[in-house]
C-alpha cells in the first residue's frame, strides 16, 4: 500500500477584515496525528468485525476515550486511519497560493513551484436579501439542490474540474493530479475535493471584499457530490454545516450496514465491492476491503465515524426511500450511529438525519424545507432554531446491536 510522506496538521493566524489577528477559527485538517496523542503502529492489526461497528470511543491501543481531550486525539487517529485506508491523503496548503476577486469570482492559484502552479474560479451568486455585514456562504458541488437560504451567498465548485469522475478511468485526471501528480497522491476523487474546498476557505479569509463570513460556511452535494461533501466537513472544522444528500453508500450509509442488507437481507443496494468498480470517488488502498462482501469486515473505521469528525459542527443529511440503492436502512442504522458521537459532545440535535420519500433523486421536497431552514438558522444565521431532526418514513428502526459500545459524556 503506498503512502506519501507525512505531512502536517494544518492551523494557521487568520488575518482578516473581520477582526485584529487571532488564532484561527477552525483548523484544516491533512495527515498526521499531533505528537501529544497517542500514535498509530506502522502497520495496524485489522480485525473482521462484519456485524459490529468500529467504537469510536476506544484508542487503536485499546485505551478508552474519556473526555473531550481525548476525543480530540481520537479524531485525529480516525482521520489518519480514513486518509490512509479509504480516502487518500488530503496535502496541506501548498506554498505557492494567491487568489483574486472580481466580477463576483474568486480566481484561485495554487502551486508547489513557480513552474508547477494550476488555478480554477469559483463563480458567487450574491444573496438575495441583503443586511449588515458580510453574509454567510454555501458551497455548492455543481449546483444547488437545495434551497438556499436568501440571506446566503452561493459559490458553485465544479467539481469535475478538480478530479473527474466519469469511471474508474478517470483515476488521476484533473486539476488536482496535475499539481501533486497522479504517482504520487493518494487521494481519490471525494479528498481532491475536500482539497479545494479548503482552498476556498483559504480565499475567502483573504478576500473581504467579497462580502462573504467565512466563519459562517455550508457545504453541500447531492448522490456522489453529498459524498464528497461529507468528506470536506469531516477535514475541515472551519465548515460551520455539512449537507450531505441521499449521498447513500459511502455517505451516510455505512459500509457494514449496506453490506448487511445486500448479503443478509437480499436488498440491492451499493456496497463497498460494488463502488471500488465503478469510479474512483475513493484511493485505491480501499479496493482491498472492496474485494468481496466480506473484507468490508476488516476496515478499521465506518461512516458513523467519518460523520462524527464533523461534530460538534452542524450536520443535516437527507435519504430518499424512492431509491433502494442509496441505502434506505443503513443510512438510518449509520446515522443512529454517529449521533452517539454527537450525544457524548453534549451536542445531540447539532447532527439532524431526514428520510423523505418517495421523490426524484436530488430533488427536495416542501416538508424538509422547515427543517434544513432551521439548520441554516442556527448555523449559517446565528438564530435560535429547533434542529431537533431524525426522522425516516420508511419501516425500520435502528438495530442495537451495531454499537455495544457504551457512550461515554465527554464534556462533563
Amino acid at each position: 500500500m503506498r503512502l506519501p510522506p507525512t505531512l502536517a496538521v494544518v492551523g494557521a493566524t487568520v488575518v482578516n477584515a473581520f477582526g485584529p489577528p487571532r488564532p484561527s477559527y477552525g483548523a484544516e485538517f491533512g495527515a498526521g496525528v499531533p505528537t501529544w496523542c497517542s500514535q498509530l503502529p506502522p502497520h495496524m492489526r485489522l480485525i473482521n468485525q462484519t456485524y459490529v461497528l468500529p467504537n469510536p470511543f476506544q484508542f487503536v491501543n485499546g485505551q478508552p476515550v474519556r473526555d473531550e481531550a481525548d476525543w480530540n486525539c481520537r479524531a485525529a487517529q480516525l482521520r489518519e486511519i480514513f486518509q490512509k485506508y479509504e480516502l487518500g491523503y488530503k496535502p496541506a496548503k501548498p506554498p505557492i497560493f494567491t487568489s483574486t476577486y472580481n466580477n463576483h469570482t474568486l480566481n484561485i492559484v495554487a502551486g508547489l513551484s513557480e513552474s508547477k502552479t494550476i488555478n480554477f474560479s469559483v463563480p458567487i451568486t450574491a444573496p438575495n436579501a441583503t443586511g449588515y455585514g458580510a453574509s454567510p456562504g454555501v458551497i455548492v458541488y455543481d449546483a444547488a439542490s437545495i434551497p438556499i437560504p436568501s440571506q446566503a451567498a452561493t459559490l458553485t465548485l465544479n467539481v469535475d474540474e478538480i478530479a473527474q469522475q466519469n469511471s474508474v478511468a478517470s483515476r488521476g485526471i484533473g486539476l488536482f493530479y496535475e499539481l501533486y501528480g497522479n504517482g504520487t497522491t493518494t487521494a481519490g476523487a471525494l479528498m481532491a475535493w475536500a482539497w479545494a474546498v479548503s482552498r476556498i476557505i483559504d480565499a475567502l479569509e483573504m478576500h473581504p471584499e467579497a462580502g462573504i463570513n467565512p466563519q459562517r460556511l455550508a457545504v453541500t452535494g447531492c448522490s456522489r457530490n453529498g459524498k464528497g461533501a461529507m468528506v470536506a466537513g469531516a477535514f475541515d472544522e472551519r465548515v460551520a454545516l455539512t449537507i450531505p444528500q441521499e449521498s447513500g453508500s459511502g455517505g451516510d450509509a455505512c459500509w457494514r450496514t449496506s453490506r448487511d442488507m445486500l448479503v443478509n437481507r437480499n436488498l440491492a443496494t451499493q456496497t463497498a465491492q460494488e463502488i471500488v468498480t465503478e469510479n474512483v470517488w475513493f484511493a485505491e488502498s480501499f479496493n482491498y476491503f472492496g474485494q468481496d462482501n466480506y473484507t468490508v469486515g476488516l476496515l478499521p473505521e465506518d461512516h458513523h465515524e467519518l460523520a462524527g469528525l464533523i461534530a460538534p459542527r452542524g450536520l443535516y443529511s437527507t435519504e430518499n426511500v424512492e431509491f433502494l440503492w442509496l441505502g434506505d436502512w443503513s443510512n438510518l442504522e449509520c446515522m443512529t450511529a454517529a449521533n452517539k458521537i454527537y450525544q457524548a459532545l453534549g451536542a445531540q440535535d447539532h447532527q439532524g438525519f431526514s428520510e423523505d420519500g418517495p421523490h426524484d433523486h436530488c430533488s427536495f421536497p416542501a416538508d424538509q424545507e422547515g427543517e434544513i431552514a432551521a439548520f441554516f438558522d442556527r448555523f449559517l444565521l446565528d438564530q435560535d432554531a429547533d434542529t431537533s431532526v431524525f426522522s425516516t418514513v420508511g419501516n425500520w428502526t435502528f438495530d442495537p446491536k451495531w454499537t455495544p459500545w457504551a457512550v461515554p459524556n465527554l464534556v462533563a
